[in-house]
């Protein structure tokens, strides 16, 4: 019998910006979606419900201070937060900008393009302030 490998176990799931011992923050390398941030815990649990409550607020407010510091760092028009684990079952959040003038607005960014090469125009420093303020969270 074949045995499945997590890519989230195996693989950081995107550039490394934070981490502590229960999760970790990674940039996603997306470049219509700049900002794009998952929240992956570390521990390969599938569901939130397996989660005990200590690590599950923790991981709930490691999620709120990554979208406060995109919102800081983009002022996006929108932020979107999903957690799906359908194709990847490790419980992980994605916290994604949404601009009116990208690719998919408003439907989710995993539906059709409404735009094709649609990609929001953000100052140039904002990714660079982006990665300052999540390498210094505070959940």
């Amino acid at each position: 019998m074949m045995q499945l490998v997590c890519e989230l176990c195996t693989s950081l799931g995107g550039e490394l910006v934070w981490q502590d011992e229960t999760c970790r923050v990674v940039l996603v390398d997306e470049a219509a979606y700049p900002g794009f941030c998952r929240v992956i815990l570390r521990d390969h649990v599938a569901e939130m419900s397996d989660l005990d409550r200590d690590t599950r607020q923790h991981l709930m407010n490691v999620v709120h201070a990554v979208e406060c510091a995109v919102r800081e760092a983009l002022q996006p028009d929108k932020i979107n937060l999903a957690s799906l684990g359908n194709v990847v079952p490790h419980l992980h959040w994605h916290v994604i900008p949404r601009w009116r003038e990208d690719r998919h607005f408003p439907s989710p960014i995993w539906a059709e393009p409404r735009r094709p090469h649609a990609v929001p125009a953000i100052p140039p420093d904002a990714l660079a302030r982006l990665r300052q303020r999540l390498s210094q969270l505070e959940p």
